[in-house]
């Protein structure tokens, strides 16, 4: 007679790197994959997304997101494309940015490839799109429902409950149940203290915790980030300058607009118009606009009955003209685009436009993914690449995170609410220091057996300590 399978665990991206996070869950016959994220940043990672994955899509159970970023969710549609026909489990907030987000990004795909072959900079002839706004729209009716603090079966024997994690709206944590074993997935934590939405919710019963370290090697002063935007934006605007701000469409730009409008009410920036260029970032806007109207869990209560940017001068460039208008306005005024990392989207042609006049700034207000043209910003770089040209870098770059991740003291806090310590961490979702010195702590803090997961190891799930057991090969 032959043994059932035992059910294993494995790492198929954001191991020692922040995207592409692909968790697949395998036990006896059936496979679920948590999470399913783009790869973004370097070329070595970004072609990592148009390999197929070590195992069939077709013989997925099903697909459990975590939050709707693109490295959370952006791999969907291809996954769908190349197989996949079951359903993807999202919370509520989830399947709104969801909505949002997955469409975007498949005009961007779209975008890029029509650019690269009518400029000839690709090496494809044709450049093709990894997928398209309509096949991305079509993968949106395989999502269902996942009930917030209610235990949802998503393959025979496999179970999960998602817990608030105070990242974005809808963002959860996920707590598995395989028989008598638990996996907690952390997702992206929140910081504790977000202006918008709650602290995450405690991790409970666990015998293996996945933990994110995007900023697992930082602890942040609480007060520094708004001081620092406050300098900035006040000394643009006193040399009739610009103040350009990547952020990414969901969350980041809430935070990024709470925040000028609390340093506007405390009178330390100037009442400058605040300009929104991005449609996916307009669209989130309503999404948590539209949570706080309805008194949604997502929102911090003493948030529910007011608007919530009514006191800025906000406009808003919703088609291409006005996208392009907004280049030939003279400051001072603030600019928010996306996306985040300068990786594509409208901010390229801002940047194109601002980046060589010294009176502007560009803010860098999240984490920048290396090989990214924010990171080389952040490097200091004297020119950019954009659109096939070299852009000189006169504009300031000032560098202020106002992150929605947790940073090492909140991670820490958060696993130090499991119930019992778990028999391993397993450390994802960081660059590979980032990610060791949060293991470091871990070990060192809480006295936890805790290792920095790698790409295409497999461990197994039902057996104190969690041996490895073979890597499959993930190209």
């Amino acid at each position: 007679m032959t043994r059932p399978l035992p059910p294993t665990l494995t790492f198929l991206g954001a191991a020692r790197t922040v995207t592409g996070i692909k968790f697949l869950v395998e036990s006896g016959e059936h496979r679920v994959l948590v999470d399913c994220g783009l790869y973004q940043g370097p070329k070595r990672l970004r072609e990592r997304n148009w390999l197929r994955l070590p195992l069939d899509p077709s013989t997925f159970d099903a697909v459990v997101l975590t939050q709707a970023h693109i490295d959370h969710c952006g791999y969907v549609p291809r996954l769908v494309q190349d197989g996949f026909s079951g359903p993807v489990y999202a919370t509520s907030g989830t399947r709104a940015l969801a909505g949002i987000v997955l469409p975007d990004s498949g005009h961007l795909h779209e975008e890029e490839a029509r650019f690269a072959n009518r400029r000839g900079y690709s090496k494809h002839d044709p450049a093709l799109p990894l997928y398209t706004e309509d096949q991305a729209r079509a993968s949106l009716e395989q999502f269902v429902d996942l009930p917030w603090g209610r235990e949802t079966e998503v393959a025979p024997g496999v179970a999960v409950t998602p817990r608030w994690a105070g990242h974005i709206l809808g963002a959860a944590s996920l707590s598995m149940r395989l028989g008598d074993r638990r996996v907690a997935f952390s997702g992206d934590l929140g910081p504790h203290d977000h202006p918008i939405l709650p602290p995450p919710d405690p991790i409970g019963e666990a015998d293996l915790v996945l933990v994110e370290s995007t900023y697992g090697d930082e602890s942040r002063p609480e007060s520094d980030a708004p001081d620092r935007l406050a300098e900035v934006v006040t000394r643009v605007a006193g040399r009739g300058g610009v103040v350009v701000i990547p952020a990414f469409a969901v969350d980041r730009t809430e935070v990024v607009l709470w925040h000028l409008q609390e340093l506007q009410r405390a009178g330390r920036v100037p009442a400058l118009p605040v300009f929104v260029d991005s449609p996916m970032a307009s669209r989130a806007l309503a999404a948590y606009t539209e949570a706080a109207a309805e008194h949604s869990s997502d929102i911090r209560p003493e948030l529910w009955d007011q608007p919530l940017f009514s006191d800025l001068q906000l406009h808003q460039a919703h088609t291409r003209e006005e996208s392009q208008a907004l280049d030939e306005r003279h400051g001072p005024f603030i600019l928010v685009s996306a996306s985040g990392m300068a990786t594509g989207g409208r901010i390229l042609h801002h940047l194109a436009a601002r980046l060589g006049d010294p009176r502007n700034a560009v803010v860098l207000v999240g984490f920048q993914a290396p090989g990214t043209r924010g990171a080389a910003l952040a490097e200091g770089a004297r020119t950019l690449k954009m659109f096939g040209l070299y852009h000189r870098v006169r504009a300031e770059i000032a560098r202020v995170v106002l992150s929605a991740h947790a940073d090492r003291d909140d991670l820490l806090a958060w696993l130090g609410t499991a119930s019992t310590p778990p028999e391993t961490v397993y450390v994802v979702h960081g660059e590979p220091e980032a990610s060791e010195s949060l293991a470091d702590a871990v070990d060192r803090d809480l006295d936890w057996p805790a290792v920095v997961a790698r790409n295409g190891e497999r461990v197994r799930l039902d057996a104190p300590r969690f041996p490895a057991v073979e890597p499959r090969s993930v190209g």
